[in-house]
């Protein structure tokens, strides 16, 4: 950019300049009158109306006129602009701010998913951010526009939140209204009372959410059936007694000794706890191994919970994070479940590769049901019991698994799995 202020004859001349290159240089610049700018918002080419559109001194008319652009790469620049100055603070002319907030409303309802994707990520924590923007922007059927916003906009207040609870919202949804940094009491009991266990889940484990003592017990008493619950409501910060004494007849015994350990119990409840776990583990008299150790694979022979993790998945909730706390709490059957439904393999070819403990098989599972490297390698080494010198890692920013090379283990297996049957 040249370093002497540009005239505004000059810049008139060059904005009608044949080369398009040159015109976007031209709109790059901050000190171009903004009747300029405005005239360029309308040039033919592309790179000219995008380079306008970053232009952070461009008139909030020329926002709005953008706003409408034909071509979607030119409103996603506009969208990631704005939305990082909402309110137009920058700019002292009302009608300009007037103009940028039309712009938003625009926007915000754009037919194109990745336009509104960019705008939702940018204003996602404005406290400036218009409210009916904010609320378009949350209630949006993609969970990639409305995610960040209901996780993260402080525009949002109890009322809303409820509201869009309430609602006819995207399935999924519910999980980043229960990961916000505060959720208050009021906004835990309505995703309490959709009984959406993925949504739930992700509510116990934050300890930012405000969980009643009565509903909290309430989900203690329907936890026994849902596996999920059961590590993040023994770390909640808070417990009752009736809670934590109900809790120990039936969680894994790790987590009895978490129970055990916290500091908010006195000696008569620890005495309780270490009674429970006891009597938990005897069996006639005699001491009862767990169930499914670390390392064991009795999750093959067991029936697995398909249907349940079918419904998970159709409402968006099977994430990563929900799995990777499944594997944590040593539900490999769920995990497994969780693999057989990403991937849409057969129980038998899951079943196969982990019964062959076959590094190559249980990546290729994974990298088709797109599961992070971390989490591979974890799966490897807990449910795969491969031998560490053989389980298969990251080599930097590679791939663990290329997609052909996993469809093709899962594919082989297929075969086996369909001559021993």
């Amino acid at each position: 950019m040249n370093a002497d202020k540009i005239s505004y004859e000059e810049a008139k001349t060059l904005a009608s300049h044949q080369d398009a290159e040159v015109r976007a240089a031209l709109a790059r610049r901050e000190d171009v009158p903004a009747e300029v700018l405005y005239f360029l918002a309308e040039d033919a080419a592309p790179e000219v109306r995008r380079t306008v559109a970053q232009n952070e001194v461009a008139p909030g008319q020329a926002s709005l006129l953008l706003a409408q652009d034909g071509h979607a790469g030119v409103r996603s620049d506009l969208a990631g602009k704005i939305a990082r100055d909402p309110a137009g603070k920058t700019k002292t002319n009302s009608k300009t701010r007037a103009a940028t907030n039309k712009a938003l409303r625009i926007l915000a309802n754009d037919q194109v998913p990745d336009v509104r994707e960019v705008l939702a990520d940018s204003i996602k924590g404005s406290p400036h951010a218009p409210a009916d923007v904010i609320k378009t922007l949350a209630t949006d059927s993609k969970l990639e526009v409305c995610g960040p916003v209901l996780e993260h906009s402080p525009v949002l207040n109890e009322d809303d939140l409820i509201e869009i609870i309430d609602s006819n919202h995207a399935p999924g949804s519910l999980n980043f209204i229960s990961r916000r940094e505060v959720v208050h009491e009021r906004v835990s009991d309505a995703i309490v009372d959709t009984n959406d266990v993925s949504a739930i889940t992700d509510l116990l484990s934050n300890h930012g959410a405000q969980i009643l003592e009565a509903t909290l017990d309430n989900l203690v008493e329907r936890a026994e059936n849902v596996e999920l619950w059961h590590a993040p409501i023994c770390g909640r910060p808070v417990l009752s007694g009736n809670a934590v004494d109900h809790l120990s007849n039936f969680v894994a015994d790790d987590l009895v000794k978490q129970l055990e350990s916290r500091d908010d119990l006195d000696d008569d409840e620890n005495d309780e706890l270490i009674t429970n776990m006891l009597g938990n583990q005897l069996n006639g008299g005699g001491v009862e191994l767990e169930i499914d150790p670390p390392g064991s694979q009795d999750f093959l022979r067991a029936d697995l919970p398909i249907k349940n993790v079918m419904a998970i998945y159709s409402k968006g909730g099977l994430s990563v994070d929900v799995i990777n706390r499944a594997l944590e709490s040593q539900d490999y059957g769920f995990v497994l479940a969780a693999l057989i439904v990403r991937t849409k393999c057969d129980i038998s070819t899951a079943q196969k590769i982990f019964s062959e403990k076959s590094a190559k098989g249980i990546v290729g599972l994974c990298v088709v049901a797109n599961f992070p490297p971390q989490l591979i390698v974890k799966i490897q080494q807990r449910m795969g019991r491969i031998a560490p010198t053989e389980v298969i890692k990251p080599d930097g920013d590679e791939p663990v698994m290329s997609d052909d090379d996993a469809h093709w283990q899962i594919g082989f297996y297929a075969k086996l799995a369909s001559q021993s049957s």
